[in-house]
């Protein structure tokens, strides 16, 4: 069993016992990621964040660990796309090494527990991050309400920077340690099926010959962004952030103004993965103007520390009521994930969608 982690939060300095969970975290680190240092202080301060004053940081390593990921991923899509434009290679390298995409790995793979830091206001963040996270329904390709912090992102450049160095700048060995934590990669298809919501509205008002305008204020702690076609209004959002408003703003708009421009292959976008096929069904039950899934907790069992769930959704149809239960997960939202990707496939297999 792993250590228990430090956690992200501020460590007073100098302490034996702080000394030694941070030895214990950088030993767990180690177990995480399947890959023993030859000189663990690489290690060491790659989990170290700059407001930690009594040792180096991540921050050189972080500098490195940005160029080797781009590099690793720029190999990546050019063996991957040998027809493809630099134009749509560097969409797709930019889509895997952004704030949002590290950060998000961060959380998936508990990196942020290990880092020592001395700013409170860190925990904030990212706690309001880990917040936001947990009520999606499913993955954010261009970001969710609440910005990424940069300081997780930083986290995994700088660990991958310290495998790079440590084994000798072996970008290949870098990549097969490191390049499962970023799996699933957000790959060409992926793109041209969700293109960034902002850009898309641009486009398509375009080509339509409308202006479009997207106005900003803020109201006590939250921007607000608001569409505008034509001087006519088309629907607002707000976050914590202006251009996480605006995108989502623009979410809300491309529904409106044509729905059938973002209506997508919702099977080809979910690659197989169960995870976020709760989210689309939701989606496909508003643009149908069905009523919202119900879903049913159907079976449940197993010892406290290892339950098992099984989920049922139904949807009313214009034939009648659609049923489909689920297979058998470790987590509620899991089961329910489940039974929504089944009933996707149904409703394929009957020309639904």
């Amino acid at each position: 069993m792993d250590a228990a982690p430090v956690g992200f939060s501020a460590l007073p300095s100098g302490e034996p016992d702080d000394v030694q969970n941070f030895e214990a975290s950088v030993a767990a680190v180690e177990r995480l990621i399947k890959y023993q240092f030859r000189d663990r202080r690489r290690l060491e301060d790659a989990l170290t964040h700059p407001s930690y004053t009594d040792s180096s940081s991540y921050q050189r390593l972080e500098f490195v660990g940005d160029a080797a990921l781009g590099l690793a991923i720029s190999n990546l899509v050019f063996l991957q796309y040998p027809d493809a434009d630099p134009g749509k290679l560097s969409l797709v390298r930019a889509a895997n090494i952004s704030t949002e995409k590290l950060a998000r790995v961060a959380v998936r793979h508990q990196f942020y527990k290990y880092v020592r830091h001395n700013a409170a206001v860190l925990d904030e963040k990212v706690r309001d991050f880990l917040a936001a996270i947990e009520e999606e329904d499913g993955t954010e390709c261009y970001g969710g309400l609440v910005k990424a912090p940069k300081v997780l992102a930083d986290i995994v450049e700088s660990i991958a920077a310290a495998v790079y160095v440590d084994s000798g700048f072996d970008l290949k060995l870098m990549w097969k340690i490191i390049g499962g934590f970023l799996e699933p990669l957000v790959m060409l298809d992926a793109l041209e099926h969700q293109p960034q919501p902002v850009t898309m509205l641009y486009e398509l008002c375009q080509k339509a010959g409308k202006q479009i305008d997207i106005k900003h204020w803020r109201k006590e702690d939250r921007n607000i962004a608001s569409v505008y076609v034509d001087g006519e209004f088309i629907a607002s959002a707000s976050s914590e952030q202006k251009e996480n408003a605006k995108l989502h703003a623009a979410k809300a708009a491309l529904e409106k103004l044509s729905p059938e421009t973002t209506e997508i292959d919702i099977l080809s976008e979910l690659n197989g993965n169960e995870i976020g096929a709760k989210h689309k069904l939701h989606e496909l039950c508003g643009k149908r103007k069905w009523p919202k899934p119900i879903y049913k907790l159907q079976e449940e069992g197993g010892l406290a520390h290892n339950k098992r769930f099984k989920c049922s959704v139904e949807i009313e149809v214009d034939e009648g009521i659609l049923f489909v239960k689920g297979e058998d997960k470790a987590r509620l939202k899991a089961a329910e994930n489940s039974a929504a990707f089944l009933m996707l496939h149904g409703l394929k297999e009957r020309n639904y969608i």
